[in-house]
């Protein structure tokens, strides 16, 4: 999910990462959804710790930044849904979260590959297909 939602930068090093301004960059699951391609996600063996991750909000406000979800978060969700969680379950929960914040931070590299494997879309070859055909036309 962190792949998806990050934002993919080109090398401000380069050309266009210095003369395309920011605002016209799209997140990459926007730019799916603009190009009418749903994603493929990887195989998920237990939907009800990640649902439970997003409805904590997958990380928290720090200072400057963002946060891993904290023991006092899980507390307090765990407080306000009378949902008991295993305590290796709050672990994964946490571990899960600094996962998705260094795999965001990773993913702003527009060379950043998906981290996990899927097959392509008829779709999605005929998008850069055409993209390619336009850029050499």
């Amino acid at each position: 999910m962190a792949w998806l939602h990050a934002t993919p930068k080109p090398d401000a090093r380069s050309r266009r990462g210095r003369d395309e301004p920011a605002e016209t960059r799209l997140s990459r699951i926007d730019d799916l959804k603009r190009k009418k391609i749903l994603p493929s996600m990887p195989p998920n063996p237990a939907p009800h710790i990640t649902d439970w991750l997003i409805e904590m909000g997958l990380t928290e406000a720090a200072g400057m930044g963002t946060a891993a979800i904290s023991s006092r978060e899980l507390a307090a969700w765990q407080d306000n849904t009378g949902i008991r969680l295993e305590p290796w379950v709050g672990r994964l929960i946490r571990q899960l979260s600094k996962t998705y914040i260094a795999e965001g931070r990773l993913a702003e590299s527009e060379n950043c590959p998906a981290p996990w494997r899927a097959p392509v879309s008829q779709r999605e070859v005929d998008i850069e297909e055409a993209q390619l055909r336009k850029l050499l036309g």
